[in-house]
C-alpha cells in the first residue's frame, strides 16, 4: 500500500470516530482521552491492523493514538529527493527516529520515536481535523 493510500484511509478512520465523539458531546480533552490505546482497542478495533494482536506500534506504557501517522513525518510516492541512487520516500521532519533502505528506496523508520504518542502532544497539535493536523506530512 502506498503512503498516500494509508494516509487517505486512515484520515476517513479518523474522522468517522470524531464525527462520533463530536456527536455525542466530548470535549477536546475527552477525545484525546478516547484514543488511548486501551480503550481504541476495545471500542475501535478497525482503527489500526495492530489492535486485532493487541500490540502497540511503539513501546511506551502511555500510548496515545490520535496523532496516528505524525504532523512531522514527510513522504511523497514519487519521492522527496535521492540519496546515493536511493529514491527517498519519507522523512522526518526533527530528524528523529531512524532511516532503512531497501529495494532502492530509502524510509523513515519511527519505531523508537513517541514524540506523537503522548496525550500531552496531542492536546497541544489538536485539531478535529486530522488532515488540518498532518497539513505538513505530503509536500507539495
Amino acid at each position: 500500500m502506498s503512503y498516500t493510500k494509508w494516509f487517505d484511509a486512515h484520515a476517513f478512520k479518523h474522522k468517522k470516530i470524531i464525527d462520533k465523539l463530536v456527536e455525542s458531546d466530548y470535549s477536546k480533552e475527552e477525545i484525546v482521552e478516547y484514543f488511548d490505546f486501551d480503550n481504541m482497542v476495545e471500542k475501535e478495533l478497525d482503527f489500526c491492523p495492530l489492535y486485532k494482536d493487541n500490540k502497540k506500534c511503539h513501546n511506551m506504557e502511555k500510548l496515545n493514538c490520535y496523532t496516528c501517522a505524525c504532523p512531522n513525518f514527510r513522504f511523497n510516492d514519487d519521492g522527496l529527493g535521492t540519496y546515493n541512487e536511493f529514491k527517498i520516500l519519507s522523512t522526518c521532519d526533527i530528524d528523529n527516529g531512524e532511516e532503512f533502505a531497501g529495494k532502492g528506496v530509502i524510509h523513515q523508520d519511527c519505531s523508537s520515536c513517541t514524540v506523537p504518542h503522548h496525550k500531552a502532544y496531542a492536546l497541544k497539535n489538536f485539531s478535529l481535523n486530522w488532515l488540518e493536523m498532518m497539513k505538513n506530512c505530503k509536500p507539495k
